[in-house]
């Protein structure tokens, strides 16, 4: 909601959403703990915004919302496309965060990423690149260049190896426009 600060908003959904078996104060603790993990401290008390209400940015949005998400601590978290709109530095600051929590706290985080920049694709431990409703690739993100070179695609330098799978694998332009 729009009129609600972030405190407020992840407050009460700690209220509606955490068991009734954890006391109040440790339902102020997790949200608590929860903004901190999103970097969200120093806007605790911003009024989220929206149209006509000035507010959050962008990023800062999207990080509410993973806030809510993560506050039961599920040990499987689907996000999609949590960067979606934000610049690439939000992007980064975003996904840097939600990876911190999946290595720290043994969670799986399966998202879907369209266009992700280079600084965020190195953050993915796991990649899943789909075509025309088939899985193209599935397998350690680190091993994916390796793929695609010997399967006679090497990413050439300077290009954004995500761009550069995503553009070989897409086979809805072929006629139109090449990507290489």
């Amino acid at each position: 909601m729009t009129t609600l600060t972030v405190w407020q908003a992840v407050y009460s959904s700690a209220q509606l959403q955490l068991p009734s078996t954890m006391s109040s104060s440790q339902k102020r603790e997790r949200a608590e703990t929860t903004i901190r993990e999103m970097g969200l401290q120093d806007a605790m008390h911003t009024r989220i915004g929206g149209w006509g209400v000035k507010g959050l940015t962008g990023g800062q949005k999207r990080r509410v919302s993973v806030c809510i998400e993560i506050l039961t601590r599920p040990s499987l978290l689907l996000l999609d496309e949590p960067t979606s709109g934000l610049d690439s530095a939000a992007s980064y600051h975003i996904m840097t965060r939600i990876a911190r929590l999946a290595s720290h706290d043994g969670r799986t985080v399966v998202a879907s990423i369209h266009q992700p920049g280079a600084e965020v694709f190195a953050l993915f431990s796991t990649l899943c690149l789909l075509s025309t409703g088939k899985t193209m690739y599935f397998c350690p993100a680190t091993a994916a260049s390796e793929f695609f070179t010997l399967s006679g695609f090497p990413c050439p330098s300077l290009r954004n190896p995500s761009d550069h799978f995503l553009c070989t694998i897409n086979s809805d332009f072929d006629k139109v426009v090449a990507c290489h």
